[in-house]
């Protein structure tokens, strides 16, 4: 048994779990956040069987796409005033964590 930690943008989530649902795959959603652009992402937890890994793996590739997003940074000392400027900053893809699972039990 494996468990899956993937974060995804909270926007590729939502095609994330209805794929998964699809394949009767169970799935958990839990709202995070990300640290560099503060911006909402969801955290998926999911658990199966080491048969169905590469299919859920290629499932969160073919879904959870890097794009490129632009943030208005606000540089310099808090206080002081300095003009805000655009950056272009990736967002999307999936960081995903694999994980053995030792025991697993539905109650």
């Amino acid at each position: 048994m494996k468990l899956i930690m993937a974060v995804v943008d909270d926007n590729d989530s939502i095609r994330v779990v209805e794929e998964l649902t699809k394949k009767n795959i169970g799935v958990t959603r839990l709202a995070s956040t990300g640290g560099f652009l503060k911006r909402g992402n969801t955290t998926l937890l999911i658990g199966l069987e080491e048969d169905k890994l590469k299919e859920v793996l290629d499932l969160l590739e073919r879904i959870c796409k890097p794009r490129k997003h632009v943030v208005t940074i606000f540089p310099g000392v808090p206080g002081e005033t300095f003009a805000p400027y655009p950056v272009e900053v990736t967002v999307g893809g999936a960081i995903v964590f694999v994980l053995n699972v030792e025991r697993f039990e539905k109650i």
